[in-house]
């Protein structure tokens, strides 16, 4: 037989803990294994037990979702966090995100989006309610349009170079060394340049001993 997924829900407000306890109870891989009523209980479970998922509300008495969640770092509680809340800003979202969120649920549609949203983190993926999924596009947008470049973007030979580059061997003592013509050398460097957006040899040079 299948094993449950373990689950702790913390929620200040009676109405949605009742919901989601009706939604839950239905599904027979979930057990529904505490409950609790504000952040500190809900944190002070997590350091005592071993669950599954946690379905935190974002805004609660003492300890927020997101204040929870960034004291469980480096505690080594292997648990995968979802955030419930009731607002639709996308820097709170992006918040939680970058703390560790695998699925970030809606209240107005929390009894409908749930249990995929449980199933999905379950699988080790992310959920995102349906109606601010485009805040998880404009958010994968944004890194590539940030995208740094950097060593692991080298080849092996070009990586070799760089070190040698940084013990500040001219291009001809690198061609001796690695029997090559200096005229390859030279198009590594070029190569190299370009891979790390670097303008002039100064800056490689630079780059090099700042990346031994």
């Amino acid at each position: 037989m299948k094993e449950k997924i373990k689950i702790l829900i913390a929620d200040d407000h009676p109405l949605m803990l009742q919901g989601l306890e009706m939604v839950l109870a239905a599904e027979e891989n979930i057990c529904l294994c505490d409950k609790a009523k504000d952040g500190q209980e809900a944190f002070n479970k997590l350091i005592e037990n071993k669950y599954d998922l946690a379905i935190l509300d974002v805004e609660m008495p003492i300890l927020s979702g997101l204040e929870i969640v960034r004291k469980c770092s480096g505690k080594n509680i292997e648990t995968n966090f979802i955030f419930l809340t009731m607002y639709k800003e996308e820097d709170m979202f992006n918040e939680a995100m970058d703390i560790g969120a695998k699925g970030y649920v809606l209240k107005e549609n929390a009894v409908t989006d749930i249990v995929n949203c449980i199933t999905e983190v379950q699988n080790d993926k992310y959920y995102i309610s349906p109606l601010i999924a485009d805040y998880l596009e404009n958010r994968l947008n944004r890194k590539k349009n940030t995208f740094s470049p950097s060593i692991n973007d080298l080849t092996k030979t070009e990586r070799k170079i760089l070190k040698l580059i940084s013990q500040d061997k001219t291009s001809r003592m690198i061609a001796e060394e690695l029997f090559v013509s200096v005229k390859t050398v030279e198009n590594h460097r070029n190569n190299i340049s370009k891979k790390l957006s670097l303008q002039g040899s100064h800056s490689l040079v630079k780059y090099a001993i700042q990346n031994k």
